[in-house]
């Protein structure tokens, strides 16, 4: 194996995801993949000709030239537009045509993970042409995988997998915008500090301080006397933080603590998928 070991989690992380899509997706029938999915306005053949787009957006495969419908109501900046080409695609294909794209598609990022001997630092093509370097691609795109995975799972009744490797990627990836959004979003004050009490499968607890600059980091000391604390368990925190629900809908599975108005702030801006 070639696979730089920076990588190896990232792509252990997206087979372990893509293997679980595929099991899910394999059996339904035609009327099964229009069902909804906590996405906002896809379903789930729309999840998977997502993932399929995505893998192949890793392969390097030409975009899709197509134009989209203006009445899709839940496309409302570039990013949405950019990511809903390879959606829209695919829309009216059947199941049969779905499983054995997303068969073909497995297969080949399997060969292309296989001979994949670049350097995590190495520069690629992300999403819009921006540049990243493939770990942050890979990353990228485990936790992206591991996020549909669990909206299909929620759309078919098939709960699982909240701790597999691809939930240790979602963990990170997530917690590596805390700092952002409680310092810069929220606007959380100077020399002070949030903690973040996450239970269940995946299960962490974390501090964010602010310093006198404003500028936030992320720590895993506790706090003495926080400005806020809050306290969720990690499904809601995901679905949280993804934008499938929101604070007000999970008040029961919420509990916060300390200064109401920077408790609200923080949850206003908790989404961090665009």
């Amino acid at each position: 194996m070639s696979l730089h070991p920076t990588l190896q989690p990232y792509a252990d992380a997206w087979t372990h995801s893509i293997d679980a899509i595929s099991e899910l997706v394999t059996p339904l029938v035609e009327g099964e993949w229009n069902r909804r999915t906590p996405c906002p306005g896809w379903s789930v053949r729309d999840v998977v000709s997502h993932v399929i787009g995505l893998d192949c957006e890793m392969l390097g495969d030409p975009r899709p030239i197509h134009t989209l419908p203006r009445d899709l109501y839940h496309v409302t900046n570039d990013h949405q537009r950019y990511m809903e080409m390879q959606v829209d695609v695919r829309r009216h294909h059947t199941a049969p045509e779905m499983t054995s794209e997303l068969e073909y598609t497995v297969i080949r990022r399997n060969r292309q993970l296989r001979n994949e001997s670049r350097d995590p630092g190495t520069k690629v093509r992300g999403p819009l042409g921006a540049e990243i370097t493939l770990e942050e691609s890979m990353r990228n795109h485990a936790f992206s995988v591991w996020v549909h995975e669990q909206d299909l799972r929620a759309a078919l009744g098939r709960p699982g997998n909240l701790d597999s490797p691809g939930a240790h990627v979602a963990r990170d990836v997530l917690l590596s915008q805390l700092p952002d959004i409680v310092a810069t979003k929220a606007e959380a004050p100077r020399s002070s500090a949030i903690v973040l009490d996450v239970h269940g499968p995946v299960e962490f607890l974390r501090t964010i301080r602010i310093d006198i600059q404003g500028r936030g980091t992320l720590e895993t000391a506790p706090a003495l006397g926080p400005a806020a604390t809050l306290t969720l368990d990690w499904e809601t925190y995901v679905r949280l933080a993804c934008g499938r629900i929101t604070p007000e809908s999970v008040t029961d599975r919420l509990k916060t603590e300390g200064d109401p108005n920077l408790t609200a702030a923080i949850l206003r801006n908790f989404t961090v998928t665009q």
